[in-house]
């Protein structure tokens, strides 16, 4: 494995995350990783209709209320995000901030604020990897649209 040790977002990494051409990003999903009270390994789900990269250093996500994810990253104020992405399998650690309630959110979430502290990049020299986990939404316009609002309303 050839490994890149960044403290920020690679250029394709931003494009990704930078919120615009939902339509065409809709299939690319990630996951998300923290660590429970036991010290457990905790992995959730994640869409590019729920992070946003507000520059290079910086993401801002939208977590589902009262989980267990949210709950471990109100606790920890850390989390990683794993993601493989333009033939390469990505880890960014993350240091949280958790953000204010939105009192009139269209799609109520927990919203916190990333530090990007590492992002690394692994490519294999012997294989190339082509896929990550992808998804098909069943509703893709209103999912879509609902990405939009959500990810509108995490800039606020």
């Amino acid at each position: 494995m050839k490994q890149t040790l960044r403290s920020e977002l690679s250029g394709e990494l931003y494009e990704l995350l930078n919120g615009r051409d939902l339509d065409t990003k809709q299939h690319e999903a990630m996951m998300l990783l923290t660590v429970t009270e036991e010290g457990w390994p905790h992995t959730a789900m994640i869409s590019v209709g729920e992070v946003i990269a507000v520059d290079s250093k910086r993401l801002r996500l939208a977590i589902w209320p009262d989980t267990t994810t949210t709950n471990n990253m109100i606790r920890t104020e850390k989390a990683t995000l794993a993601l493989v992405y333009g033939g390469a399998a990505h880890n960014i650690k993350l240091a949280l901030r958790r953000l204010p309630e939105l009192p009139d959110a269209q799609h109520p979430r927990e919203r916190f604020e990333a530090e990007i502290i590492s992002a690394r990049s692994d490519v294999a020299v012997y294989a190339d990897l082509t896929t990550g986990i992808q998804i098909d939404l069943k509703d893709e316009s209103s999912v879509i649209e609902r990405w939009r609002e959500t990810l509108t309303e995490l800039m606020l």
